[in-house]
């Protein structure tokens, strides 16, 4: 250690410096005084007076940047490399510059401390010092206190200072890339250590911190270059985190928007969307990703859609990086009507993955169309040693005793004694429009799309086909859009596919002629495929009277059906069933079946399947029966050895079942 030594600033909890106070020229004894009486700095002498007349060296905390120094001032500083020309020196953790040799007074090591005055700060950001310690000066504890900026509104080539959690932390190639939401929004923050080595490893995902850096464009868009990050703690880390909860809060609640048509049973399921759109609100503010689950038919994609593009406009608005929404949001469909271990392996496995990989929290889990079941309940428990979120908007009978505990959120008509009707494309439509109200306008067709596939009853589809209308949409085009949609889904299989599913239901599509282009080629060749299926069942189909008088009709589909093309099974079963009804206007029921699986289907008979899966199960517990679905519609597996003996069994189960003739898996409209 040099003489030329800086005075003691007396003991710190962080990286500064800690300069020596009797090693300092010039100086017999060294005053502490700071504007801030909480940093800790000790008390000042008896003559304020004389204390004030003697010239200032400041101690600079380790978060000070650039914006608290000046030109001119005097900073304790250290040596952080000897070059031929000079010596490295840093005043903070991300202030440093230049002594040139000129300007030395001896020679210094890596680790010497000295007193430095501030020259210069050069155009290209280059800051010039001068070894020129003053005598008999006082030391003054500099804290930081930058003016924070919000992420929403950031400008290129700005020095700025951030708050924030950090909601994703990767690490590339070259910088580490840490991405940090204030709830206005979320910025990538590029800290640069070396090549491929992680930058402020102290700092994890959902920590609290402090950015400052230049915002620079990186592929279009804004990323803040790191100067200095550093970890909230104690009051600091308490008050940012109440302003950011704060913020949150208020920015997650949903718009004021009401339903598209007047409907009393539609109500209370309304206040229920509302809570699952702030639920999903703050999800995209907090940084976490959002994997969608739901049927692939066409009401779980008449669901799906619009959330998904709500979903993403909203991740736009929050997301700096235009490629947010891509990374944030994936939506995949179900085969199956519950969330099987096959599909919750392969989500799993994705989200621990992209936590690896892509330093992500683990995603918000978005049921639609499917997940109220007891047969969903194995896949949410998987989920569970994960802690991820679950919420599930569905219209099949549900067990809420089952599933209720697993998720966070439920939306479903049953629970306010509605029933099926209600369709969750419906439903997801106020759903989508509470999300982002600036689709508003863009979904008046979808829930008469969704009424129509799933052939809904309710009194309101005539509501919903004549807003339909007013969009351009008659009663032939939305049953067009539908077959189209299943058509696309029975092809796409587990696959997304976005561009085509969206032109087809013209959500988000910039092309009209394409949409109408689209959705007639393929709801022609649907009606085309159906009609040479039903071609290939005439003949086989067995039919008998129940003693209820209902009609049951039973095919082989195995032995009688085109396989592996369109329409699959349960599509098969759904037109042979439709034929029947319109043919002999009675109560009746269809059973489609195959090797190890059957479909149902009902009109005017309450067949409550998920029930008849309990019994069967209770009944024949060898033949694995699993399934379920509405009380009129759904499918079930078992074992192939024990096919004839639950065939069997289902028949008289549905011989006794209650003839009902207000249910109806058929749409009866006025045209």
């Amino acid at each position: 250690m040099t003489d030329q030594t800086a005075g003691d600033s007396g003991t710190r909890d962080d990286s500064s410096p800690e300069p020596e106070a009797d090693a300092a020229e010039g100086t017999d004894a060294f005053e502490y005084v700071d504007a801030d009486p909480s940093s800790g700095a000790k008390d000042a002498p008896d003559d304020p007076d004389a204390t004030a007349d003697r010239p200032v060296v400041y101690d600079l905390a380790p978060d000070c940047t650039r914006a608290d120094v000046e030109t001119g001032a005097y900073y304790h500083a250290e040596v952080n490399g000897v070059v031929e020309y000079g010596v490295f020196v840093d005043v903070s953790d991300a202030v440093s510059g230049l002594v040139h040799e000129s300007n030395l007074e001896e020679e210094y090591a890596v680790g010497d401390r000295l007193v430095v005055r501030l020259e210069e700060i050069r155009e290209n950001g280059d800051i010039a010092f001068d070894d020129a310690a003053p005598t008999d000066y006082r030391t003054e504890i500099r804290e930081h206190e930058p003016d924070i900026t919000q992420v929403r509104g950031l400008e290129p080539a700005t020095n700025v200072t951030i708050e924030g959690e950090v909601v994703q932390a990767k690490q590339t190639g070259g910088p580490t890339i840490f991405a940090v939401s204030d709830a206005s929004g979320i910025v990538s923050c590029a800290a640069f250590e070396e090549a491929g080595v992680r930058a402020y490893p102290e700092i994890s995902v959902g920590d609290l911190v402090r950015v400052e850096g230049d915002v620079e464009t990186r592929e279009d868009a804004l990323q803040i270059e790191v100067d200095s990050m550093t970890a909230l703690s104690g009051e600091r880390e308490a008050a940012a985190h109440e302003r950011l909860e704060s913020s949150i809060e208020e920015r997650a609640e949903p718009s004021d928007v009401d339903p598209l048509v007047e409907w009393a049973a539609f109500e209370p399921i309304h206040d229920d969307l509302r809570e699952l759109a702030r639920l999903l609100r703050r999800t995209v503010l907090e940084g976490r990703p959002i994997r969608v689950r739901h049927h692939a038919d066409g009401d779980g994609m008449c669901a799906a859609i619009p959330v998904q593009h709500a979903l993403e406009n909203f991740v736009q608005t929050v997301h700096e990086d235009l490629d947010a929404p891509r990374h944030l949001f994936k939506r995949l469909p179900s085969k199956a009507p519950y969330y099987e271990m096959e599909d919750v392996t392969r989500d799993l496995n994705f989200a621990l993955d992209g936590r690896a990989r892509h330093g992500q929290k683990l995603p918000f889990l978005l049921m639609l169309d499917n997940g109220s079941t007891a047969e969903d309940v194995p896949a949410y428990e998987n989920l569970a040693h994960y802690d991820i979120p679950i919420a599930a908007v569905d219209h099949h009978h549900p067990d809420p005793e089952a599933v209720e505990p697993l998720l966070d959120a439920h939306v479903n008509p049953y629970l306010y004694d509605e029933d099926y009707r209600i369709t969750t494309g419906m439903m997801c439509v106020e759903l989508a429009r509470l999300i982002d109200p600036t689709i508003d306008g863009e979904l008046d067709h979808v829930p008469a799309v969704a009424g129509l596939s799933d052939r809904s009853k309710a009194e309101t589809m005539t509501d919903y086909l004549e807003l339909a209308n007013a969009s351009g949409y008659d009663r032939d085009d939305v049953l067009d859009i539908g077959e189209a949609l299943d058509y696309a889904a029975h092809w796409l299989r587990y696959s997304e596919g976005k561009t085509l599913v969206n032109d087809a239901l013209n959500v988000g599509c910039e092309d009209q002629d394409r949409h109408e282009r689209l959705v007639e080629f393929l709801s022609k060749r649907a009606e085309r495929d159906v009609d040479r299926q039903l071609s290939a069942l005439e003949g086989h189909v067995e039919h008998e009277r129940l003693a209820s008088e209902a009609h049951l009709y039973r095919v082989d589909l195995d032995e009688y059906a085109h396989r592996f093309t369109y329409p699959a099974p349960g599509k098969t079963t759904g037109e042979l069933h439709d034929a029947k009804v319109n043919e002999t206007g009675d109560p009746v029921i269809t059973v489609g079946y195959g090797p190890d699986f059957a479909v149902l289907r009902s009109d005017g008979v309450r067949l409550d399947i998920p029930r008849m899966v309990t019994e069967l199960n209770e009944e024949l517990p060898e033949a694995g029966v699993s399934g379920g679905g509405h009380l009129v519609v759904g499918s079930i597996k078992f074992v192939k050895g024990r096919r004839e003996e639950v065939i069997e069994s289902l028949v008289e189960k549905m011989a006794d079942a209650e003839i009902d003739e207000a249910l109806s898996s058929a749409t009866v409209l006025e045209e």
